[in-house]
This record gives structure tokens, C-alpha cells and sequence, in this order.
């Protein structure tokens, strides 16, 4: 029993809470991306290098000519999507670069710490460790004023 109470406080502390939130929020946005990606960015990469489609830019490794990429799947052929590697990539930098601008508006709001005030200070006398305001070392007895 002392196992699963180990695991539930350590399920429910607020990094691992917080960090399943990211994972989800995460999948979300990726989807968001990759929608973004494969239904705007790339037919506008395609509008402008000549209607080439980035989905059926593939090897077909048994050696046949297919004219798309359905038709090879169709016939059973193994392929190097190279067009869909080229895709992910351009997802990859989208979400990399939103990530950037997100951390980079958020390092904005860190307030700095506030200067630390000493409050000690070094006896001149016998170098001893001392509080700021002593006006008399309590260790060799020194005037400090």
C-alpha cells in the first residue's frame, strides 16, 4: 500500500501536473501546425515552385515508376518519402520558432531578485563575522564608530 501512496503524491505534485498539461496543450498545438503546414504553408510552396506536389516527391526502392505516391502504396512498393520528411521539417521549424517567441515573451515578465542587503559586515580589527549596526565588535571589544 505504501507504494501506490508514493506514487499518487508523486502523480499529483505540480511539475508533473504541470508537465502533463504541457504534453497535452503541446499535442493540440502540434496539430494546429501541422495543420497549418500541410493545408497553407506547403500548397503555397507548391503555388510557387510550379504546382510540385510535396506529398508524391518519393523513391520508389523496388525500382518502378508510379506516378504518385497511392499508386505505389497501392502496388505494394516500399518508398523514401523524401516530400514528407521535407513537410515535418517545416513543421518542426514552425513549432520551434513559436516556442522561441512564446519563452522569449514570457522570460519578459521574470521579475529580477531584488539586490540582497548585507547584514553583516567584517570587524576592521579582527576580522570577525558581525552584524551591520554593531557599533562594538563582540568579539575583541573594538570601538566600531
Amino acid at each position: 500500500m505504501s507504494f501506490l501512496k508514493e506514487f499518487r503524491d508523486f502523480a499529483m505534485k505540480g511539475n508533473v501536473v504541470d508537465l502533463a498539461t504541457g504534453v497535452i496543450i503541446g499535442g493540440a498545438f502540434g496539430k494546429i501546425v501541422t495543420s497549418l503546414v500541410n493545408d497553407i504553408i506547403m500548397p503555397l510552396i507548391s503555388l510557387g515552385t510550379g504546382k510540385l506536389d510535396f506529398t508524391n516527391m518519393f523513391i520508389s526502392l523496388d525500382g518502378n515508376k508510379y506516378a504518385t505516391y497511392e499508386a505505389a502504396k497501392e502496388a505494394g512498393a516500399s518508398t523514401l518519402n523524401y516530400g514528407s520528411f521535407i513537410t515535418n521539417i517545416i513543421d518542426f521549424l514552425i513549432i520551434a520558432l513559436c516556442i522561441f517567441v512564446i519563452i522569449k515573451q514570457l522570460n519578459r515578465f521574470k521579475k529580477e531578485p531584488a539586490p540582497v542587503t548585507p547584514t553583516t559586515k567584517s570587524c576592521p580589527f579582527c576580522q570577525s563575522t558581525i552584524h551591520i549596526e554593531a557599533r562594538k565588535c563582540p568579539n575583541c571589544t573594538s570601538d566600531l564608530s
